[in-house]
C-alpha cells in the first residue's frame, strides 16, 4: 500500500484501531491506496507572471485549478491525491509557469507545451 500517509494507516490497522469492514476506516483504507490522480493539461501555452522576492507561491500540479498557474484547492475537492509545489523566488522577475504540466523543470515553462503529444492533447485531458 502506497500514497500520502499509508504508514500512519499501516501504523493503526496494526494497532487494531481501525478495520476495513467499517464505514469511514474502509474508505479511507481505500483512498490511501490509490494512486494519485494524473494531472491534466490546463492550457497548451505558458502564463508568464512577474513573482514577487521573498513570495511563497503554490503552483498547481493537478491542472485542474480555475487559478492557473497556481492552486485554488481544486485538488482537494476533486480528491486527486496530488499537492501544489510550493516554492519561493529569492529575486523580482517575470518567468513563465508551466500550465501544460508535462514540464521537466516544474514550476517553469521548458517548453514541452511544444511537443505533439501536449498539441494533440484536449484540455482536460490526462497526460
Amino acid at each position: 500500500m502506497g500514497g500520502p500517509g499509508a504508514a500512519v494507516l499501516r501504523a493503526a490497522r496494526g494497532a487494531g484501531q481501525l478495520s476495513q469492514r467499517r464505514g469511514f476506516s474502509s474508505w479511507l483504507a481505500r483512498w490511501f491506496s490509490k494512486a494519485p490522480a494524473k494531472a491534466v493539461v490546463a492550457q497548451k501555452t505558458p502564463i508568464k507572471v512577474e513573482l514577487v522576492a521573498g513570495t511563497t507561491y503554490r503552483w498547481c500540479v493537478c491542472g485542474r485549478s480555475t487559478k492557473q498557474p497556481f492552486c485554488d484547492g481544486s485538488h482537494l475537492f476533486q480528491l486527486t491525491g496530488l499537492s501544489p509545489l510550493k516554492f519561493k523566488v529569492q529575486e523580482t522577475r517575470t518567468v513563465a509557469l508551466c500550465t501544460c504540466k508535462a514540464t521537466k523543470r516544474p514550476p517553469y515553462c521548458d517548453g514541452t507545451h511544444r511537443s505533439e503529444r501536449i498539441q494533440k492533447a484536449e484540455v482536460g485531458s490526462p497526460l
